[in-house]
């Protein structure tokens, strides 16, 4: 029979302490996306360590809260965002990553359109600024790692999930499709073989819309339908760019 605290008995009790006293923090990869660009939402901090310097929206977890609910209050508390896609990819554990102390960190990347969230520093964080990927400032911690790891997080779920309709506005346009995941991927595809992937894939709601204050001729207006594409899952549908 297991005594209850088992996985204990190598230890002395005052040693203990030591593997209970690791810290436990969230760190938030938010992308966003506006006219053709890939950014990232980071803060300024206004607290050492690295006062002063950029870095990716996180904090410590608190004791009695769960990873999904830390991030959704972390985000929330340092920039006012709430109630958007988040999910998980990658937890990182160098020992030496934090100077105050062992910290092991979980990363979460989420996807907005960016035009459309206004972020707002508060907390701890001094501002708040959305920079294209393609040009960052240096990071606090090892933010540079979990940022890179992020994206290429982003490159690899977007070529195997439609999880790229949520960086564009309910309605969009076909060239408008094409041109984020040419951003998200950093590649250039075939307008008409894109095009046609993607209409038989039956995802796009076609509207009897068009585009509207254009100077060229205005092109139709299409929906991601997410109904059509959870009916498709369940029959063993698999989204590929």
């Amino acid at each position: 029979m297991k005594t209850p605290n088992a996985y204990f008995v190598t230890e002395k009790p005052s040693k203990l302490n030591e593997y209970l006293s690791f810290g436990l923090s969230v760190d938030c990869v938010v992308f966003g996306y506006h006219e053709g660009e890939v950014k990232v939402l980071l803060v300024e901090r206004d607290e050492e360590p690295f006062k002063g310097s950029w870095a990716l929206v996180g904090d410590l977890v608190h004791p009695d809260s769960d990873l999904s609910a830390s991030a959704d209050r972390i985000l929330e508390s340092l920039t006012g965002l709430k109630d958007i896609f988040m999910e998980q990819f990658f937890t990182f554990d160098a020992i030496d990553r934090h100077p105050l102390g062992r910290v092991v960190t979980v990363g979460y990347y989420s996807l907005v359109e960016s035009e459309y969230y206004k972020p707002v520093a508060s907390s701890w964080a001094k501002s708040t600024k959305w920079f294209s990927i393609r040009e960052l400032p240096e990071l606090a911690f090892d933010h540079d790692i979990i940022l890179q790891k992020g994206i290429q997080t982003l490159k690899r779920r977007v070529r195997y999930r439609p999880v790229g309709f949520e960086l564009l506005p309910s309605k969009f346009t076909l060239y408008e499709l094409q041109a984020l995941y040419e951003a998200l991927l950093d590649q250039k595809f075939d307008k008409p073989n894109f095009r046609k992937k993607i209409l038989k894939m039956n995802l796009l709601k076609p509207l009897n819309e068009f585009q509207e204050n254009v100077s060229h001729r205005p092109a139709k207006l299409y929906a991601f339908d997410e109904e059509q594409y959870n009916a498709l899952k369940k029959e063993g549908f698999a989204f590929e760019l």
